[in-house]
Parts: structure tokens; sequence; C-alpha cells
């Protein structure tokens, strides 16, 4: 009410002519009463509800602020004062306000009055407004939160799953040779030396095997705890696929299976890798290549060379990879097939070759070979130069 009459005699100020039906759309749009005297006589203007009671009303709000405030003396033209206050006729609250404005010709005394009611329901209506603005923010915010740190959370659960899985299935691996190692060891103890030596052989054996896998297991570690590093040097392409061909060409002719490697027709110029850890991740390809390959069976290295990346391929026609697998094979102690359960995996080797590869910022990928098998490719982005 209060900001309504400021801003009506305010307008009324501003104006050298007043019209009937802006007078009619500020009381209507205000919500209130009004009535305007020019130099104490009624200014010509029908308000909504113009009869005998709404003049008594008028008179006994005028009345009400004579006797509560003094009558200002203010008369410089241009200028407009106004009161605010409250007041109750016939036990119903009014809010009123009187204004007198200056003008060259005299005065007009504005008298505006509004039911507190009206005030009232518009404050509540404010209110409901405002609740249901700060409930439906306060929800929006919930399930924003939910959503974003169930979001934020969700790697950390998953990092924690996959610990616990590794733990697990480490714990498995190294029971096996553990408990063969135990079992010879007290058996060499009552054997005569033809058996110990047997038994011995079988402890060294077994050692070996348990220190390849916490050797394999202390690689992933530092790749999760990212202080795994790689060392480039300036090498040549070639000579890296030339030496995995000519380390496994023995074991291949022990499989009889065809081992060939297959070379662009000019010859790639050095670049910086890191010529170990590469090796390394052709030697798993390849190894896995021919574990899964049977006799008279094919494997094939090629290599491709572009402007900006380097891609190995080791392919095979061995009994394949079902599509539903594919997306598995890089987890840690993963089998394809899992009734086979040779000593030489543990399901780690693709785990390595997958965090080298992430570690030189390429890419590992795995399809079916025309004619059956699996074909891995790896592909590096070529730095020409140290970086």
């Amino acid at each position: 009410m209060f900001i309504t009459a400021h801003t009506f005699i305010s307008n009324l100020t501003q104006q050298s002519v007043i019209t009937h039906e802006w007078l009619i759309t500020a009381e209507t749009t205000g919500d209130f009463l009004v009535q305007i005297k020019d130099n104490g006589e009624d200014l010509l203007f029908n308000s909504r509800t113009n009869d005998a009671s709404q003049e008594i009303l008028f008179q006994y709000a005028r009345s009400c602020f004579e006797d509560q405030f003094a009558i200002s003396t203010s008369a410089v033209v241009g200028t407009a004062d106004h009161t605010e206050f409250s007041f109750t006729h016939d036990n119903i609250p009014y809010y009123g306000s009187i204004g007198t404005i200056y003008k060259e010709n005299g005065t007009l005394e504005i008298t505006l009055v509004s039911p507190a009611t009206t005030l009232e329901q518009q404050i509540f209506r404010q209110r409901i407004i405002f609740l249901i603005i700060d409930l439906a923010a306060a929800f929006l915010l919930s399930v924003f939160a939910y959503y974003f740190t169930g979001k934020l959370l969700k790697p950390i659960a998953q990092s924690r799953e996959d610990q616990i899985q590794f733990i697990a299935a480490a714990s498995h691996e190294l029971r096996t040779p553990l408990a063969i190692i135990l079992s010879c060891a007290s058996a060499a103890k009552k054997a005569d030396s033809e058996e110990k030596s047997g038994f011995l052989d079988t402890i060294h054996f077994e050692g070996m095997r348990m220190s390849r896998l916490i050797g394999d297991m202390l690689l992933l570690s530092k790749t999760d705890n990212h202080t795994f590093h790689i060392n480039k040097i300036e090498c040549n392409p070639d000579t890296i696929l030339l030496n995995s061909f000519e380390s496994f060409e023995t074991l291949a002719k022990e499989k009889s299976i065809k081992l060939r490697v297959i070379l662009p027709d000019e010859s790639a110029k050095y670049c910086f890798l890191d010529y170990e850890r590469i090796q390394q991740v052709l030697s798993i390809l390849i190894h896995n290549a021919l574990s899964y390959t049977s006799c008279n069976g094919h494997v094939t290295l090629s290599m491709e060379v572009q402007d900006d990346f380097i891609s190995y391929s080791v392919a095979d026609d061995g009994i394949g990879i079902p599509d539903e697998e594919k997306k598995h094979i890089f987890k840690r102690f993963y089998r394809v097939d899992h009734s086979r359960n040779e000593k030489e995996h543990f399901g780690l080797g693709l785990s390595i070759a997958y965090e080298i590869i992430q570690a030189h910022q390429g890419s590992i990928l795995v399809s079916d070979t025309p004619g059956g098998g699996s074909t891995f490719t790896v592909k590096l982005p070529l730095n020409w130069s140290r970086l």
C-alpha cells in the first residue's frame, strides 16, 4: 500500500492533465479507493464504489490523519508530500495515505484508502509463491546434489570394487603355487636324493612363477598410483617388431605354428618410444596368440607407419574371442577361456599391455581375424622427436 501510494502521488505530480480513464486505471490496478480534492472541492471523478458510505470512510480517514499528524505547511510549487498510516473503521482495519500536491493554481489533496485484508491477502499470496519457489529450489538442489554426488562417487566406488576383486584374485593366484611349494618342501624332507631333486625343481618353478606374478602386480600397482613412467629413447619401429618375431620364432616352431612378419615396403625412420615397454606389449600379444592357436595355425605380425602414428598388429587364426567377452579382456585376472588353467597365464598380460599403451597415450583394440581368430592392434602416436 505504501509503495502504491507513493507511486500514485509521484505520477500524479508529474501530470499537467488528469484524465478520468487514468484515475480509474490507477484505482483498479492499485486496488484502493481514491478521493481527490482540488482546492477543497471534489474533483469530478467517479470511483468504483462512489457512495455515501465511501464518503464517510474518507472523512474518517482524514480525521484519523489529522489526529495523529501535524498538517504540513510546505507550499513549494511542484512538490508533494504524503503520509501513510493505519486505522480501523467499523471494526475493519484499513491502510490510508494522505497526500498534498502543490501547484501554481492551488493544491490537490489526495486520500487513498485500502482494506488491510487486501494487502494481507497479497502478502499471503506472495508468501505462498515464495514458499513454492523455495520448495522447488530445494527439490532441484537435492536432485542435483544426489545426481552429481552419485556421479562423483561412482568412480571411487568402482575403484574400491576393482581393488577388492584384484586382491581376491591375487590371493587366489598366489595360494596355488604357495601350496605346491609348501607341499614339496614337506615331502622333500622324507624323500631320497633322486626324489628330492624333483621336488626342488618344482619348488624352483613355482617360485619363479610367483616372482613373475608379483612383478606383474607391482607394475599394475604403479599404474594405479600414477608412479609408472615410460623411458622414451630413439629407436627404429622395424627393429622392435623384428626382435619380437625372433624371440618367439623357436617357440612357434615347437608348437608347429607358422609365425611370419610383414613390414612396410619403406623402412620407417627413427622415433622416440619406450623400446622395452613396447616390446613387452608385443611379447604379451604374441605369447597369447601362440597359446590360443592350434597346431599348424598361423600368427602374423605386421606394422603400418603414417605421418602421425604407428600401429602394430598381431593376428592369429585360433579360437577367437566372443563379442561379449571383448569388452572384458583387458580387465585384471580375466581369462576368456575359463576352462583353461595354464600356469603361464595369470590373466594380467593384457591388463599390463593396456596400461603401457595408455602411458604412451595410444590405444589397443581387438577385432576378429577374417576367417576366424583374433587380431590385436596397437596404435601409438608417433613422436619423431623427444618430448
